[in-house]
């Protein structure tokens, strides 16, 4: 499943790209203008006109020919799609541990068991502060998605380019930390 990701995002197929992009933003404006609940019943409904459709003009074409085709969903009728229990204790052990990896990192920042880690944190914060001030957050989700899909793209065609200024930028990052962790008592970083 990550490598049909990676291609998505890389536009390795350009029509299924597009077809996932396009809708994801579209589902994505719609709920800014509509609610969730609308926009589910929308699109549920959107896929019953189609699927009705679909089902009587096989039916009227199936009287016209005479012919005995059966239902012409019958092979998705025919798929399983229940979850096993392995399938469900996989997926329930990888949130069970990305959950507990959240809290003890969220304990650590704010039990402040790292100066200079809970210090950033404040500083992320603060900042998301005025971009929560600027941005909802189904703005952010929109900036998100359009991010995904253009800058992996943009990122391989100028890769040299980029990883020279993401060079530069984190020598100065590190220069200024640094600088701080030094004046700061008991802020030096413990060597890994």
């Amino acid at each position: 499943m990550g490598a049909a990701a990676i291609d998505l995002l890389y536009w390795r197929n350009v029509k299924q790209s597009g077809a996932v992009f396009s809708s994801v933003l579209l589902l994505l404006f719609s709920l800014t203008q509509f609610s969730v609940v609308s926009v589910g019943a929308y699109l549920a409904l959107a896929a019953l006109s189609a699927t009705i459709s679909f089902r009587i003009y096989k039916s009227v074409l199936q009287a016209v020919q005479k012919t005995d085709e059966g239902h012409p969903f019958k092979s998705y009728l025919e798929m399983e799609i229940s979850l096993s229990q392995d399938q469900i204790s996989k997926y329930a052990d990888k949130i069970l541990l990305y959950t507990n990896t959240c809290m003890k990192e969220l304990r650590r920042l704010f039990l402040v068991q790292d100066l200079v880690d809970s210090l950033k944190f404040a500083v992320l914060m603060w900042l998301l502060t005025y971009v929560g001030a600027i941005f909802n957050g189904l703005t952010l989700l929109i900036l998100a998605v359009v991010s995904m899909f253009t800058m992996p793209v943009v990122y391989e065609k100028h890769q040299a380019q980029i990883d020279q200024y993401v060079g530069l930028i984190r020598t100065q990052v590190n220069s200024v930390v640094g600088k701080i962790q030094a004046k700061i008592p008991g802020a030096k970083r413990k060597e890994e």
